[in-house]
């Protein structure tokens, strides 16, 4: 792992621009006393609220804590919501300026009613999510393309990031705009596809998870060697640069590059996981700081595995800090 540590203190000069569908993360945590006698669910007595930054909004929060600078590209609405992701944004150190307010939609918030029970970690009883999932309208699509182009042909960034959740934002012709202006200035461009993998070609670096690239190929992936070959086969059809990245939860990550190459790179073993949440930003997020400094892809997502196995160990969108990941690397030496 000394290979990986060195890698750290040169994420302090990456520069990444998130381009991507912010949410903002609502916990309310309550204990729980007993059930109701009105429906079969528990009553929770209320103990706290936490806003946290999710969606694209996380792997710009995970660039930061790791020492990085970065910008973020979204769509917020003229509402309460909206102050409030500024606020928590803003609290991280993350740039801003790009938030573009479109009146016509609310800010997307996923609430997670939480509850507490004796000395076990807080469990997961609900989730509200607040959204739209009505296409942009002319004029802020402009500006949204507007500020990509502004942005990533402004030489302010080594990477720019798509992370894609599917609420309307990234546009085929949005990332086609991206993709000519970041050729034009040599940016490395990644994206954590979710599944809408055929939007991101001639990309560098693509991730997805598993259930997504047995979606696209329409056929069941089991073995390290069917995620291999299914690895090849993305990079080769999406015209990646550097490689396509199948995250695979517990059995770690599979690469497939354009020689043909594929290579797994297992997690560490992991006994204490509470919740997956924000695991795949991470990802992402260190994949494309470790490229952008120069690393391999294999050891960008080796790195990206050790940083990930740190945020299930938490509840909710977890940012780990260098001095943490160092510990991590020394402990899995």
């Amino acid at each position: 792992m000394n290979d990986l540590k060195t890698l750290l203190p040169k994420l302090d000069e990456i520069s990444v621009l998130v381009i991507g569908d912010v949410i903002l993360d609502e916990y309310l945590i309550g204990k729980a006393t007993r059930l109701s006698r009105e429906a079969p669910v528990p009553i929770l007595e209320f103990e706290a609220r936490r806003l946290i930054a999710g969606g694209a909004a996380n792997p710009a929060a995970n660039v930061v804590a790791l020492g990085g600078t970065a910008a973020i590209i979204g769509l917020i609405g003229a509402d309460a919501e909206a102050v409030m992701l500024r606020q928590v944004l803003s609290a991280k150190g993350i740039d801003i300026s790009g938030l573009i307010e479109d009146g016509a939609r609310p800010t997307t918030v996923k609430t997670r009613i939480m509850a507490t029970m004796g000395l076990r970690s807080p469990q997961q009883v609900a989730r509200l999510d607040k959204l739209s999932r009505a296409p942009m309208s002319k004029h802020v699509e402009y500006a949204v393309e507007h500020a990509v182009d502004q942005r990533v042909r402004g030489g302010a960034f080594q990477a720019v990031l798509f992370s894609d959740y599917h609420g309307g934002l990234i546009t085929p012709p949005l990332v086609s705009a991206a993709r000519q202006a970041a050729g034009e200035s040599a940016i490395l461009l990644t994206a954590d596809a979710q599944g809408d993998l055929v939007k991101y070609g001639e990309f560098a670096i693509v991730k997805c998870n598993a259930d997504d690239a047995r979606t696209y190929l329409r056929r069941d992936l089991h073995t390290h060697d069917e995620f291999g070959a299914a690895a090849v086969e993305l990079c080769r059809a999406l015209k990646l640069t550097d490689g396509m990245v199948i995250t695979r939860g517990a059995d770690g990550a599979t690469i497939g590059t354009p020689d043909g190459t594929a290579v797994h790179c297992p997690t560490p073993e992991i006994s204490d996981v509470y919740d997956t949440v924000g695991a795949g930003d991470t990802s992402i997020a260190v994949m494309t700081m470790a490229a952008a400094a120069g690393a391999s892809l294999e050891n960008a997502v080796r790195l990206a595995n050790i940083v990930s196995g740190i945020v299930v160990r938490h509840v909710g969108n977890y940012t780990p800090t260098p001095d943490e990941v160092a510990r991590e690397l020394d402990a899995n030496n």
